[in-house]
């Protein structure tokens, strides 16, 4: 059983948001009055639940002010699933949102084992590398800051947060105390909530975009909202679904290569993994067009389900997928011919701002 307080905010288990999930972790499904504009994500039910979205909604609605913090740890190179992470915040950035993208390159470092990022060297060229496709995918280059070069008073409430949350408090929250994990979530807890120091932009209403395992991160940094001496709003925070793996039962992740399709990852490699990845077909063309395929299970209808734009294509797909009309192999051709025209489009863009990001990261 999947509790709350046991979930792994750094693990890579497939974790799915149901409703006896969303009732434990005390969440709310967003209803259609909610629901801020038309976007695949909210049409096809990708961003499902939240906590306290209705003030978000106001400042949409009487076009008042409002922040978005949303960020990736430099661990490693960017898939598909980080992708989802981005389109939702160019989503919310859409809607007006003063909208902010931390690069988190000491988290990277302190959080994660030496065999996955041995310095704080390599987590900072990790994080060139992500900033120059956060460029590519049309983050301005102004809304995003990397950790190790924020300025004094973002670490000095970092220490502020450190004194307003106890050792039982954490454990009850983690169940451990890993002292790295530690310092970086002091770093994720002062990414959310120093914006609304008056330093920066004062209180304001806020929203973060999460995976329902980051969950632990979101309910610590909202007691801690509570308890800091700067009147601060409680942070919102909406609920994606995870994409997950190219193999069944997998999330996708970069600790484990072959269930991810990176945005790196040349047109030969995008073909042999969706060519490996798990299908929704049956076990032979003849049962396959008597009892059609199961979309929901083809990694290939999945990635297309996550990313691409045209809502009434994607439906189409489906319902060929599903009555047999559609082989896997088809399917899989689908995938891979819409991937590689976008990756190679994307890696042209990620050339032309290496330059750029590089002197984010290290200076000129």
């Amino acid at each position: 059983m999947v509790t709350k307080d046991l979930i792994d905010p750094w693990g890579s288990k497939e974790i799915k948001i149901d409703e006896k999930l969303i009732k434990e972790f005390g969440l709310k499904k967003f209803k259609e009055s909610e629901i801020p504009c038309k976007h695949p994500f909210f049409t096809r039910n990708i961003i499902l639940a939240h906590r306290d979205f209705n003030v978000i909604k106001d400042a949409i609605d009487k076009k008042k002010k409002f922040i978005q913090l949303t960020g990736i740890a430099s661990s490693g190179p960017l898939h598909l699933g980080h992708k989802v992470d981005i389109d939702a915040y160019l989503l919310f950035r859409s809607l007006g949102a003063k909208s902010f993208f931390v690069v988190s390159d000491i988290d990277a470092y302190v959080s994660r084992p030496d065999s996955k990022v041995p310095s704080l060297e390599v987590a900072k060229e990790n994080a060139v590398n992500i900033i120059a496709h956060l460029l590519a995918l049309g983050i301005p280059k102004d809304e995003i800051y990397v950790q190790s070069k924020k300025e004094p008073r973002y670490y000095e409430f970092a220490f502020e947060v450190s004194k307003k949350i106890t050792e039982n408090a954490f454990k009850a929250i983690y169940g451990h105390m890993n002292l790295g994990k530690i310092s970086a979530n002091l770093l994720q807890y002062s990414d959310i909530l120093h914006l609304q120091l008056k330093e920066y932009f004062g209180p304001m209403p806020s929203i973060t975009g999460i995976g329902v395992e980051q969950d632990p991160h979101a309910r610590a940094c909202r007691d801690l909202a509570r308890r800091l001496p700067y009147n601060l709003k409680l942070p919102s925070f909406f609920y994606f679904l995870h994409q997950s793996g190219l193999q069944e039962g997998s999330k996708m992740s970069a600790s484990i290569p072959d269930t991810a399709i990176f945005l790196d990852d040349a047109p030969n490699d995008i073909k042999r993994k969706i060519n490996k990845a798990f299908s929704g077909g049956r076990e032979s063309v003849e049962l396959h067009r008597k009892l059609g395929g199961i979309p929901e299970k083809d990694k290939a209808y999945e990635i297309l389900f996550y990313h691409h734009p045209d809502d009434d294509f994607v439906k189409e797909i489906y319902e060929k997928y599903k009555k047999g009309e559609m082989l896997t192999g088809e399917l899989k051709k689908i995938c891979i011919d819409f991937l590689t025209k976008f990756l190679t489009e994307h890696q042209e863009k990620v050339k032309k701002n290496k330059s750029i990001a590089q002197e984010m990261v290290f200076g000129k």
